[in-house]
């Protein structure tokens, strides 16, 4: 498989799972448009494993046994992954723990599904979103990392957090629920009101306190745009916007996460493209 038809995998990976990112950073210089599409191909497959494998554990160890394979360049059987990404890594120079972080991350996901504390909640979107931030980083700012390093995580923090409140009855589905009992039990929400997807004045206190948490890591990560290079910048603030505005599209649904998908519309991502670009 050729390098540029690996690319075009990716790129058709990151459309199909997220018009968001993949709309963001759609005018991103060539090298690092297509460098971003393996990245988000190489965390959706680690995402994918843990949602969708039918030996979960095992497949999930073999994908951290081809990382490491990668990353001591030795053969591994040809993908157009691997073969992507082993092409953006000639070109940026990638630190390889927050691959085997997100990893981790997913490892969690086989183990854990009930959180007691917010806390352990920020250390599991630190693992499997604040990661994603620190792997783009090398593309999107070769220039600027260690000063962006708070920047990315904390986006990673707000973007998790966001989808958290917005999958919470998909996850119950899954027998997950990554609401903190700490915030649950201060706003006197129960998991049998969680599992009959009751959207009572409790909930949407719950909500909005973990959507105010949410927000301010939004403002932390958005407060150093200015360190990214122009062609990255409208790009990174661009998937910060529409993320967040994911949480008012679960407010206009009245606060049902257990019937509606929240999304926002491709009239008010131009409209945040738009306002941003001025």
């Amino acid at each position: 498989m050729q390098v540029n038809e690996a690319y075009n995998h990716c790129k058709e990976v990151i459309e199909y799972h997220s018009k968001t990112f993949a709309k963001a950073f759609q005018h991103l210089p060539k090298k690092k448009r297509q460098a971003v599409w393996a990245v988000y191909a190489f965390c959706r497959q680690a995402d994918d494993i843990v949602d969708e494998g039918f030996d979960r554990e095992r497949e999930l160890q073999l994908f951290k046994y081809h990382l490491d394979e990668f990353a001591n360049d030795r053969q591994i059987e040809p993908s157009f992954l691997w073969i992507a990404l082993k092409d953006a890594f000639t070109h940026f120079d990638f630190d390889l723990e927050p691959f085997y972080e997100m990893i981790s991350g997913q490892e969690m996901d086989l183990k854990k599904t009930r959180y007691e504390s917010v806390e352990e909640m920020i250390h599991y979107s630190y693992h499997v979103a604040s990661t994603v931030g620190l792997m783009l980083l090398p593309i999107l700012s070769p220039k600027n990392q260690e000063e962006l390093k708070e920047s990315a995580i904390a986006l990673g923090y707000a973007m998790q957090i966001t989808n958290i409140l917005r999958d919470i009855g998909e996850d119950l589905e899954r027998d997950r629920i990554y609401l903190p009992k700490q915030l649950m039990d201060k706003y006197n929400y129960t998991i049998p009101m969680l599992e009959n997807g009751v959207v009572n004045d409790s909930f949407v206190d719950l909500w909005e306190d973990l959507a105010q948490r949410a927000e301010d890591y939004y403002d932390i990560g958005l407060s150093k745009m200015y360190l990214y290079p122009v062609n990255a910048r409208i790009p990174v603030k661009a998937a910060a916007h529409f993320y967040k505005g994911i949480l008012n599209s679960v407010r206009a649904n009245r606060y049902d996460v257990f019937e509606k998908r929240a999304f926002v519309s491709n009239e008010e991502k131009k409209e945040i493209l738009s306002a941003i670009e001025k």
